[in-house]
């Protein structure tokens, strides 16, 4: 087949305090990862990939080395990757896409794949968000206080977040679809009144699985995340499905 096809998959949140193995889901990342290595012509990760990420200019912070590795030989090798920031590893700026050779996305965007037109965000930036969310998401993607916050030493700044982070899901916290006309994403989909017509809409952050038409020619796509379900999509130039990576 040859490198033909376009994968996507969300929420890996590698690193998270409340996963019982981080080590075991960041190896099984990666075999997945090796696996589409052959039939892979772009990766789309479309948010939440690290739990916690915070660019310093003099320091790395520890972790995921192998997940980066595996990044990197595949960009290295010809596959085009695209990360979205997501609302926990907001803070990406030039060192992942100098070092690991990737672009890097902060918003939504509108791409032709295959000959179909994909409306690709994380979700946390679309459709009704709690005004508390909203407020907060504005403060972290602030200049002002990302240059403060940088000021702070990292060790007092990496436990701060993860704790956070930890409080706000537990990885028990099994998601659920919110219903027929309160799943936020599905609605913002449903009522998207854009210049073109949009035959996938494809979402992460909501960590549910959802594949559903909500338009004539219009599907929503969420992708599910690889805490509870090791989902992703993949497109073959004519039809997006979602799936369970079983090894």
């Amino acid at each position: 087949m040859g490198r033909q096809l376009t994968y996507f998959l969300s929420d890996l949140h590698l690193g998270a305090s409340y996963i019982d193995h981080p080590l075991e889901q960041e190896r099984r990342v990666v075999r997945f990862l090796d696996s589409i290595k052959d039939s892979a012509a772009e990766i789309y990760l479309l948010g939440d990939i690290l739990d916690y990420w915070f660019e310093y200019k003099y320091a790395v912070p520890r972790g995921f080395t192998r997940f980066f590795g595996k990044i990197a030989e595949l960009s290295d090798s010809g596959i085009r990757i695209h990360w979205f920031i997501g609302n926990h590893d907001i803070w990406i700026f030039d060192y992942l896409p100098r070092e690991l050779g990737i672009s890097v996305i902060d918003g939504e965007s509108i791409r032709q794949i295959g000959g179909k037109t994909f409306f690709l965000a994380h979700g946390d930036g679309v459709g009704r968000q709690p005004l508390s969310f909203r407020m907060l998401r504005s403060v972290f993607r602030n200049k002002f206080c990302q240059k403060l916050y940088s000021g702070i030493h990292p060790r007092w700044t990496i436990p701060f977040a993860l704790n956070w982070s930890h409080g706000s899901r537990k990885s028990d916290d099994f998601p659920h679809y919110a219903g027929e006309g309160r799943e936020p994403l599905e609605e913002f989909a449903k009522t998207y009144s854009g210049p073109q017509h949009i035959d996938h809409f494809v979402f992460g952050h909501r960590h549910i699985m959802l594949d559903k038409e909500v338009a004539p020619g219009s599907r929503i796509t969420i992708l599910g995340d690889w805490i509870h379900f090791n989902s992703y999509a993949v497109f073959d130039g004519e039809k997006l499905q979602l799936r369970q990576f079983e090894e």
